[in-house]
């Protein structure tokens, strides 16, 4: 659901998807296509539009499309499917999950919104919590924050409306996190495709601090430079590729793959981060790897 061109989980899964595919020698436009979602009820339509031309290798993209994917790939037996963030309960012989820890991203989100804060007030900006994975972002994101300060005040808020608008209302996005700004907060978190873009280019005139979500947000959203110190990344695009690899080799593996996690680089704000709190991240960061260190999430 949503533009590919969100500058964050979408547009982060077609390049993924693209990269992948030219490797194999094929051409984006003729090999490698896609197709945006208006309505959840063209799931299957567009799914079958693909099979019908074809396409041997099927992604869909995000939470909301797992249902419809299962059935697809139970239908199509002969056809790949790859799901990016839809977890598999059964196994499937041609279906793979692609899920990221995203409460080890946003748990180190938090504990660096925790050590840069100078109010002691932090926000979360987030699409829906009908989808898991962003519910994963805001649980470790304010896990993470409390673990440096247990007297951190974090100001949380989801869109209202419904998957289909979630993650594409940047104006909501922007006056709730001028909301949480007036409120103290100097450092917002903004998790929600184009809503959560909204936060972040709304704390870049603002003068605090904002971390974006899923990609790398420097490259794809330059407005927010003056505030974006790090992004709280899912690594969509090599997951994404070595998956496509794999089932271009006949090796798709079924069930669960889980795709890397981690912070962004501070990029300009390099030296705005004290040494002292990149030890900590990279302690914090470790511990989450080795289980020493718990998020709280699905506890």
């Amino acid at each position: 659901m949503g533009r590919v061109n969100d500058r964050s989980f979408n547009q982060s899964s077609w390049e993924g998807t693209v990269a992948a595919g030219e490797k194999l020698g094929l051409v984006e436009g003729e090999d490698i296509k896609y197709i945006e979602t208006k309505d959840s009820k063209d799931y299957h339509d567009n799914m079958r539009q693909f099979i019908d031309e074809g396409y041997n290798i099927i992604v869909t993209v995000g939470f909301a499309m797992g249902d419809a994917t299962i059935e697809m790939a139970k239908e199509n037996p002969d056809i790949n499917f790859i799901g990016i963030d839809q977890f598999q309960v059964e196994e499937v012989p041609n279906l793979t999950g692609i899920i990221f820890h995203e409460d080890h991203s946003g748990y180190l989100a938090g504990a660096l919104a925790a050590y840069m804060t100078e109010t002691g007030v932090v926000a979360g900006v987030y699409g829906t919590d009908l989808v898991p994975p962003v519910v994963a972002f805001r649980e470790g994101f304010e896990a993470g924050a409390k673990s440096v300060n247990p007297d951190i005040t974090v100001i949380g808020t989801y869109h209202p409306g419904e998957i289909s608008q979630a993650f594409t209302d940047p104006e909501w996005g922007g006056a709730t996190a001028a909301q949480a700004i007036d409120q103290g907060a100097d450092v917002v978190f903004g998790a929600g495709g184009m809503t959560g873009n909204g936060a972040l280019e709304e704390m870049a005139t603002r003068g605090g601090w904002c971390i974006g979500v899923d990609s790398d947000q420097w490259y794809s959203v330059p407005a927010a430079h003056p505030c974006l110190i790090t992004s709280a990344m899912k690594l969509i695009p090599p997951s994404v590729g070595e998956v496509i690899a794999a089932a271009a080799e006949g090796e798709l593996p079924a069930g669960n793959f889980y795709g890397p996690a981690g912070l962004a680089p501070f990029h300009d704000h390099e030296a705005a981060v004290p040494d002292e709190v990149k030890e900590a991240l990279d302690e914090i960061d470790k511990g989450l790897k080795d289980g020493s260190v718990s998020t709280g999430y699905g506890g």
